[in-house]
C-alpha cells in the first residue's frame, strides 16, 4: 500500500458541489437487501433502454435528472433519488471498471470501518497502517484487492484521491464510504471522467461501521473475462420459475401423471418455494457457458427438475416427522393425503429426481458422477436430520458446536447437491467441486443460522414444539444459576409452554443470544466468500458472491452524520503532505 506514495503530485483542488448538501435521514433509502436489488435491476434495465443517452461521465445536472425519471417510473418516493442516482452512476460505469485491469484501479476504503477501541493500526499521511488483526473487514479485502494488484487506501478525503488520479497510474476507484461523502466525491470523478463505483456504509456512525461485504467482493473482482456479471439473476430466477409449471414438468417427466399418486407428488412438486437450489443448479451450468443468457437447455432443466424433486421429498418426510401440519400456508401432504400417502408420495420423488438425472442426456461419466453426488447429499441429509430426532427421543441441551454440526449435516448438502450438479453437467473439473463442497457448507450453516433468527423474530418464535436452534443453545452455554435451570428444563421439554415463553425471550435478549447469532451467520457468509479465491474460472467465482447477496438481507441502519468535521480536518492535514 504504501508504493502509492510516488503517486501523489502537487494539484490545485475544485470545490465539492453536493447533490444535496443537508444529512438524510435512514428513510431516504430501500431498508431491506431485496428492495435495493430489485432497484439496481430497475436501473440496470433503464440503463440498457436509455443507453446512447447516457454516455459517462454524467455531470450533476444530468445524473440527477435521469435519477428522478427513475425514481417516477418506479412509482418510488422522491427521497430516494440521491440514492438512486449513486446507484445510476454506478451501472453507466460498470462495464468501463470491467475493462481496466486491476493493477491500475484503487480501493478506499473508510478508516472507520476499524474497531475504533481495539485497533492496534497507527495513521501516517496517507492513512491506517492495517496490521492485519483479523478484528475489522479491512484486512480481507485489503488483501484481497493487493492480491489482484489494486492499490489500496484507507483513508477519507478527496484531495488525496485526486492527486492519485492526476498522476494518470489510477484510471479507475471502487470507494466505499457514506452517502454524504460519495456525492460530495462525485464532481471530483465527474472532472477527471474516471470510471467510479460507489458502495454506501451500513449504518450513520462514523466509528465501527459496516459494509455489505458481497457487494464489496462482487465489485472489485469486476473483470471483462467475468461474463457472470451481465447475467441477469431476477431474469433467470424467473425463469426457473416456469421450469415447475404443470405444463413444462410434465414435458421434462415424459408426460402427464400416471395415477393419483403421481399427481399428488407432481402438485406438491409445484405448489410455493423460494426455488434457490435449482437456481443454483442453472448459476453453476451457465458459469461455464460462453453467452451466460443463453437459453437452459433441456438436459439442464431435467438435472435443475431433480434437485426440486429432492428438495421437496425431504420436505414431505420433515414435515412427518416433526409434525407440522401446514406448509407454504396450506396443508401439509401427510395433513391433507394422510402418512402412508405422503411416505410414498416423497420416496417416489426421491426416485423421480434420479430418474432425471440418468436421462439428462449427459454423457455416462458424467451421469455416474452426479449420482454419487445425489446419493452422498441424500446421506449426509439424513444423518443430520437422525442426529436431530434422536435427540428427540432424550432431550438434553445441546451445544452450540453439536447445533452447527446438525446445519452442517441437514441443510449444507442441500446446495452442494444443487451447485455441484450443474458444475458436474458442465462438465467442471475436481478442484471446482472441492471449492464448492467448501462453500456450501459455509452457506448451509449460515443459511439455517439465519432461519433460526428469523424464527426469534417472529411471536411465536419461542413456543411450540422444541427443535435443536442456535439462540438456544447460545443462552445455555451463557447462562449461570437460576437462568441456566430454567434453560435446561426449556431444553428437557417436549415443547415451549406459552407461560415459558415471555421469560424465554427476554433471557435469549439478556443473554446476547441473537446478537451472537447474528455474528456468527456474518462469519459464515464471509468463510463462504472467503472459499471464491482458489476458483480460477471468474464466472463461477462471480456467480457464487452474487448468490450470497441475493440470499442474505443487509439492512440499512443509516449514514454516517459526522463526515464533514473529519473530512474538513484530514483534507487539511493531506493537502500539507501533497503540497
Amino acid at each position: 500500500m504504501r508504493a502509492t506514495a510516488a503517486l501523489l503530485i502537487p494539484i490545485e483542488l475544485p470545490r465539492a458541489v453536493p447533490m444535496q448538501a443537508e444529512r438524510r435521514p435512514q428513510e431516504t433509502i430501500p431498508q431491506t437487501r431485496l428492495e435495493r436489488e430489485g432497484l439496481k435491476t430497475v436501473i440496470a434495465r433503464y440503463v440498457q433502454a436509455n443507453g446512447e443517452t447516457l454516455t459517462p461521465p454524467l455531470v450533476v445536472d444530468e445524473l440527477r435528472r435521469h435519477a428522478e425519471k427513475i425514481v417516477a417510473r418506479a412509482g418510488m418516493p422522491k427521497m430516494y433519488t440521491d440514492y438512486v442516482g449513486v446507484l445510476l452512476n454506478n451501472e453507466v460505469w460498470r462495464e468501463h471498471l470491467a475493462a481496466v485491469p486491476f493493477e491500475r484501479r484503487l480501493l478506499l476504503l473508510p478508516k472507520c470501518l476499524r474497531v475504533e477501541d481495539r485497533c492496534p493500526a497507527p495513521f501516517d499521511e496517507l492513512g491506517l497502517l492495517c496490521k492485519q488483526c483479523g478484528l475489522c473487514t479491512i484486512q480481507d479485502l485489503q488483501a484481497e484487492a493487493e492480491r489482484l494488484g489494486y492499490a489500496v487506501l484507507v483513508a477519507e478525503g478527496s484531495a488525496l484521491v485526486m492527486a492519485m488520479i492526476q498522476t494518470g497510474q489510477i484510471e479507475a476507484i471502487v470507494g466505499v464510504s457514506c452517502l454524504s461523502v460519495l456525492e460530495r466525491a462525485f464532481p471530483y470523478m465527474e472532472a477527471a471522467a474516471i470510471p467510479g463505483v460507489a458502495i454506501p456504509l451500513l449504518q450513520d456512525d462514523c466509528k465501527d461501521t459496516t459494509i455489505d461485504v458481497e457487494w464489496v467482493w462482487d465489485t472489485i473482482h469486476l473483470h471483462s473475462d467475468d461474463r457472470t456479471w451481465r447475467l441477469d439473476l431476477e431474469k433467470l430466477r424467473e425463469e426457473v420459475r416456469g421450469w415447475f409449471t404443470a405444463e413444462s414438468m410434465n414435458a421434462l417427466f415424459g408426460g402427464e401423471a400416471d395415477g393419483e399418486t403421481e399427481a399428488i407428488a407432481r402438485e406438491w412438486v409445484a405448489r410455493d418455494g423460494k426455488r434457490w437450489r435449482p437456481l443454483l443448479t442453472a448459476c453453476a451450468y451457465l458459469a461455464f457457458q460462453d453467452d451466460p443468457n443463453q437459453r437452459a437447455p433441456e438436459g439442464l432443466r431435467k438435472v435443475a427438475l431433480a434437485v426440486e424433486c429432492f428438495h421437496k421429498a425431504s420436505l414431505i418426510h420433515d414435515d412427518i416427522e416433526d409434525d407440522d401440519a401446514e406448509r407454504y400456508g396450506r396443508q401439509a401432504v401427510h395433513a391433507e393425503h394422510g402418512v402412508p400417502v405422503a411416505l410414498n408420495a416423497g420416496d417416489l420423488l426421491i426416485g423421480e429426481g434420479y430418474r432425471l438425472l440418468a436421462e439428462s442426456g449427459a454423457p455416462p461419466r458424467v451421469i455416474s458422477r452426479m449420482i454419487r453426488i445425489a446419493s452422498a447429499g441424500h446421506r449426509s441429509l439424513c444423518l443430520g436430520q437422525g442426529a436431530e430426532l434422536c435427540w428427540s427421543r432424550r432431550q438434553r441441551p445441546m451445544p452450540v458446536q453439536e447445533v452447527l454440526g446438525i446445519f452442517r449435516q441437514k441443510t449444507a448438502p442441500a446446495f452442494e447437491v444443487a451447485l455441484r450438479l450443474g458444475a458436474a453437467f458442465a462438465g467442471a473439473d475436481e478442484d471446482v467441486h472441492e471449492a464448492l463442497t467448501r462453500y456450501s457448507e459455509a452457506l448451509g450453516i449460515a443459511y439455517q443460522i439465519r432461519d433460526d433468527l428469523d424464527d426469534l423474530a417472529e411471536e411465536s418464535g419461542v413456543t411450540g414444539r422444541l427443535k435443536p436452534t442456535l439462540p438456544l443453545a447460545e443462552a445455555f452455554e451463557r447462562a449461570k444459576g437460576d437462568e441456566k435451570a430454567f434453560i435446561e428444563r426449556i431444553w428437557t421439554s417436549p415443547e415451549v409452554a406459552p407461560a415459558d415463553a415471555a421469560r424465554l425471550r427476554t433471557l435469549l435478549d439478556l443473554l446476547g443470544a441473537e446478537d451472537r447469532g447474528r455474528k456468527l451467520l456474518e462469519s459464515y457468509k464471509e468463510a463462504a466468500v472467503r472459499t471464491l479465491p482458489g476458483l480460477h474460472n471468474p464466472s463461477l467465482k462471480g456467480l457464487l458472491r452474487r448468490v450470497i447477496g441475493k440470499i442474505f438481507r443487509v439492512e440499512i441502519q443509516g449514514w454516517c452524520s459526522e463526515f464533514e468535521a473529519r473530512n474538513a480536518a484530514g483534507s487539511e492535514a493531506r493537502a500539507e503532505v501533497i503540497r
